[in-house]
């Protein structure tokens, strides 16, 4: 084992019997123990549970037959998704620590997957938030620069993954929260489309999807396919798939238009870096044989937006099961306050306009490209602590950080569409900045044969922080 091994590499070697279940567990709980300090990555562990599971997927390994794809993995949880056994705080000083008795549904595939749950990785409270920091657990670092924030709000995740502390982990993206720590801490982060993984409840009307944060392309299109089966009990599900997403990896594809796209919708500055980002993912795509034409995107429209994030997204803070409200961060209870001004016609008539809009939006791909080329962000990774104490400090006033980060992300979420972010480039100083792909609806598997053609180039599968070799 390395610190950069893959998950999917991890797996195959534990069903050789080349590696225990148990050396394993062994080994990332070492990693932890020794260098997550600093970055606090994972904010909750039960180490005696995770080793009885590996001594268990051990026994599965010695009996043979047929293994569950991941069998032995250890990946953490974030702490926004409910798993069985442990508690689900939300990153809230406000919520109780019980140990929850049931799974979400995506934890729930993962675990017949034969994943071990190594504890929780941080998150902000609740999610609403695009860095990986809260009161009750505190902040979470980059790993390749503890000044700067690790993203969020699968923030927890990336740092994990990035640093070796997890082969993988398990995440959830609701505006960006998959790809803008991915772009932060130098990981792969592939969004799902709408419909896509199962979900109890479609949080944010539907724009919130569970996913994973992975090292290699190949780990997120065969974590893919086990978190995406028909649920025949959904209010709806994606069309199948023509085939697994795991055989996209090295297929043939056929010429492609790319719009490139560098103005963020939110028309906020872009970062110079974060254009060369998207830039230089372009130049591989065109080496390739694809074809890169600017792009203009029609998106959606400021009460769109305002009403989604004013309307939607506050009402559904206020459906969570708080035990003392009051000691919310004071973000969070701003937005609670301003979703109780709203009533229900205002929620029905913003819904209403999203759908309609959505239509607009997503017919631009197969008309004007094949799939939308941006970067991930409109900033690098901002300075640690700074984007949650201006929430707090004012969460009314605009909060440019923050804005930046969820500038080309956000609307993904709210059409529903697929995207993936892969980490092409750094800052002179090593800060890793990720470029985004957005694929037409239902179209991951598009994305994943994209981002596997352009992995070798790039090499970002045995990246690894220096501080953490």
């Amino acid at each position: 084992m390395e610190p950069t091994t893959t998950a999917t590499a991890l797996a195959a070697a534990i069903r050789r019997s080349e590696v225990s279940p148990v050396e394993v567990a062994e080994y990332y709980l070492d990693r932890v123990d020794r260098l997550d300090g600093p970055v606090n990555s994972i904010v909750w562990r039960d180490d005696e549970r995770l080793m009885a599971d590996a001594r268990a997927a051990e026994k599965q390994v010695a009996e043979g037959g047929d293994l569950p794809p991941f069998l032995g993995v250890p990946i953490p949880v974030k702490e926004l998704t409910t798993a069985a056994g442990q508690p689900n705080t939300r990153g809230s000083l406000g919520f109780s620590d019980q140990v929850q008795t049931e799974d979400d549904l995506c934890i729930g595939l993962l675990r017949r997957a034969g994943a071990l749950f190594m504890g929780r990785s941080n998150s902000p409270e609740l999610g609403p938030m695009s860095v990986s920091d809260n009161r009750r657990y505190g902040r979470t670092a980059n790993p390749w620069d503890l000044s700067r924030t690790a993203g969020g709000s699968s923030g927890g995740a990336a740092a994990a993954v990035v640093a070796g502390l997890a082969p993988a982990a398990q995440a959830s993206d609701g505006g960006g929260s998959i790809r803008m720590p991915s772009s932060c801490c130098g990981t792969v982060g592939l969004k799902p489309s709408r419909g896509r993984v199962p979900q109890l409840v479609g949080a944010w009307d539907h724009g919130v999807t569970d996913g994973m944060i992975t090292r290699s392309v190949l780990d997120a299109a065969a974590f893919l396919d086990v978190l995406s089966p028909f649920d025949p009990l959904a209010w709806y599900s994606a069309p199948q798939p023509e085939r697994p997403f795991a055989e996209e990896v090295g297929r043939d594809q056929a010429p492609l238009r790319i719009g490139l796209l560098t103005e963020a919708p939110t028309g906020l500055p872009v970062d110079p870096e974060c254009v060369l980002a998207a830039q230089r993912l372009a130049a591989e795509l065109e080496r390739l044989g694809h074809v890169v034409v600017p792009a203009t995107l029609h998106g959606y429209s400021e009460p769109a937006v305002r009403g989604y994030l004013d309307v939607i997204v506050n009402a559904s803070l206020l459906v969570l099961p708080y035990e003392d409200a009051s000691l919310a961060e004071p973000y969070i209870q701003h937005r609670m306050a301003r979703g109780r001004e709203r009533h229900a016609g205002e929620y029905a008539a913003v819904d209403a306009l999203l759908q309609i809009e959505t239509r607009a939006v997503n017919a631009q791909w197969g008309r004007d490209w094949d799939v939308l080329l941006t970067p991930t962000m409109a900033t690098v990774a901002p300075p640690i602590g700074t984007v949650l104490e201006e929430a707090n400090a004012d969460p009314e006033g605009p909060r440019v950080a923050e804005n930046q980060m969820i500038s080309f992300t956000s609307f993904v979420n709210i059409a529903g569409l697929p995207a993936i972010s892969l980490p092409v480039h750094r800052t002179p100083e090593g800060i890793p900045v990720g470029a985004q792909l957005v694929g037409g609806p239902f179209d991951e598997a598009t994305l994943v044969r994209l981002a596997a053609s352009v992995e070798p180039a790039f090499g970002w599968t045995t990246s690894l922080p220096p501080a953490f070799a």
